[in-house]
């Protein structure tokens, strides 16, 4: 049986996409995040909730180094992608954000076509050798983003001109035109109408097939939905993390059952 128990444990090591151990984020002199440690899965879609200001988006941008931007913002602790550290002197943070791609809570297009927004980050990682790969590569991840029948007879359009829902599954296929191994997405329904919100829902949960995908959401119904791990933050600790049925109807901390019942938040 211990053997057995063993074996299964290798098997969840093998399908660990990010590590995280001892994780603190300071602002100035202000702890935002503390002692969080997290083992994030490949091909799985993880939540982030918790009530506002309780950590989620900050411990997100540890992910891909996306605090590095702010000058006040301090991170300390490992956090490993496929096993190296990716705080290390060593890693550009601009490779590592075309591994780690990310999607923000409003949708941000650049002001340029539909095409180049996508083409973009390919062309400044050398992905494509000629305009016909070039072409490929745009069509592949409008597909992936599940918007290339709405576009493709209008490219050169400016991506800025589509509706607020389509703007957020553009911004989703420049994210992963890089072929990034994760996605990270922060609120990136909360400015969407109901039906852009199931839309973008849907795609969530095919994305999972070819990548590592971590949400934070305020809402918890979508955690319930889309995703199959969540993690709980509050007051910048991660208070539990697990399967997400387990967490929302047999949670093992009180702060947890609070916030999911409205105690708190």
């Amino acid at each position: 049986m211990n053997d057995m128990r063993l074996i299964e444990r290798a098997v969840d090591m093998d399908d660990i996409k990010i590590s995280a151990r001892n994780v603190q984020v300071y602002y100035g002199d202000n702890h935002a995040i503390k002692d969080v440690d997290v083992d994030i899965q490949d091909n799985t879609v993880t939540a982030f909730i918790g009530p506002s200001g309780c950590g989620k988006s900050t411990f997100l941008r540890c992910l891909n180094r996306m605090n590095d931007t702010i000058d006040v913002c301090r991170v300390e602790g490992d956090i490993h992608l496929d096993g190296e550290d990716i705080n290390d002197k060593q890693v550009d943070p601009v490779q590592l954000r075309a591994k780690v791609g990310m999607v923000f809570q409003k949708p941000n297009p650049f002001p340029k076509s539909i095409y180049d927004n996508v083409a973009y980050g390919p062309k400044i990682h050398g992905m494509a050798a000629n305009k016909a790969e070039l072409d490929e590569i745009v069509e592949r991840a409008l597909r992936r983003g599940a918007i290339w029948d709405e576009v493709k007879d209008r490219l050169d359009a400016p991506g800025t001109g589509l509706s607020g829902g389509q703007q957020q599954r553009l911004c989703i296929a420049r994210a992963v035109a890089t072929e990034p191994e994760v996605l990270l997405m922060d609120e990136p329904c909360s400015a969407l109408d109901p039906i852009a919100t199931a839309q973008v829902e849907e795609l969530i949960d095919e994305l999972r097939q070819n990548y590592s995908v971590v949400i934070v959401t305020h809402s918890m119904q979508q955690a319930a939905r889309v995703s199959q791990k969540t993690a709980f933050f509050h007051l910048g600790n991660l208070v539990e993390y697990g399967e997400t049925g387990s967490i929302f109807t047999n949670p093992e901390d009180e702060r947890t059952e609070s916030y999911i019942t409205g105690r708190i938040g």
